[in-house]
């Protein structure tokens, strides 16, 4: 990556991602497709994505641990079996070709369109003190999928995590962020380990996508505005459908 031009499209993108993160979630749904878009093959683009994504959550849960918020033992309980599932679900994306892996990403960023709009923070609001027991058997099955999902793509994983502690029965709003921050985290470590040994991360432009990402969640988390939020989703929209249709082969845009 030595063209300056290439450079700053990807500190933009790293720059909406952690700005979209923060207000909304799904950044991902961004940088994945103009990683590819700038010529990394789409296996690449999967690993190199993580090296943001573990940068952005050590910043994360060291601020949640500062204000003591971050309930550790949960979190190491959801987080175990989410790691294993992470490690199988890169191994799995590691071994798909990068046609197919653009394909793929084209369908699912399609499939993540109704969860841009849905609001997982105002979900969690309504379900607070609303506890209910789970089998352990059955809260470990949801973090493994959770984890395999998270370790194929990562995109939009924060959502089905919320939902995960959710079913858990962890319903505080603060304590289910800070858990699921954790979690993504912790199995985010172990998919990039994963993609790396395969050769499918340019370090360069993860760090340079790190530092964006920062810079987005730094000003994201100043602006307490919902005008904020509601534009954001619909410029996350726009780009999931353009996106999607150049990874899937559509010519119309």
């Amino acid at each position: 990556m030595t063209d300056f031009s290439q450079i700053v499209a990807v500190i933009a993108a790293g720059f909406a991602c952690g700005f979209i993160n923060t207000l909304a979630g799904s950044g991902s749904l961004i940088t994945l497709p103009l990683l590819i878009f700038l010529g990394l093959p789409a296996p690449v683009a999967n690993g190199t994505n993580r090296v943001a994504i573990v940068i952005q959550n050590i910043v994360a849960v060291s601020s949640f641990r500062a204000q003591k918020v971050l309930d550790i033992k949960p979190a190491v309980r959801y987080a175990i079996p989410a790691v294993f599932g992470a490690i199988i679900g890169a191994r799995i994306a590691v071994q798909v070709d990068a046609v197919q892996m653009e394909r793929i990403i084209g369908m699912l960023m399609l499939a993540m369109v109704p969860f841009v709009f849905w609001k997982p923070r105002a979900w969690l609001e309504n379900r607070v003190g609303v506890v209910t027991e789970k089998n352990s058997v059955s809260v470990v099955v949801v973090f493994f999928l959770i984890g395999a999902y998270g370790g194929f793509i990562q995109a939009g994983v924060g959502i089905f995590l919320l939902m995960g502690i959710v079913y858990a029965g962890q319903v505080n709003l603060v304590k289910g962020n800070a858990i699921k921050v954790f979690i993504v985290l912790c199995f985010t470590v172990f998919a990039l380990v994963v993609f790396l040994v395969n050769g499918y991360v340019d370090w360069r432009i993860g760090f340079t996508l790190a530092a964006g990402n920062a810079g987005g969640a730094m000003v994201a988390s100043r602006l307490a505005v919902k005008r904020g939020e509601a534009f954001v989703r619909w410029v996350l929209l726009l780009a999931i459908l353009m996106g999607a249709s150049k990874l899937l082969g559509f010519s119309f845009v």
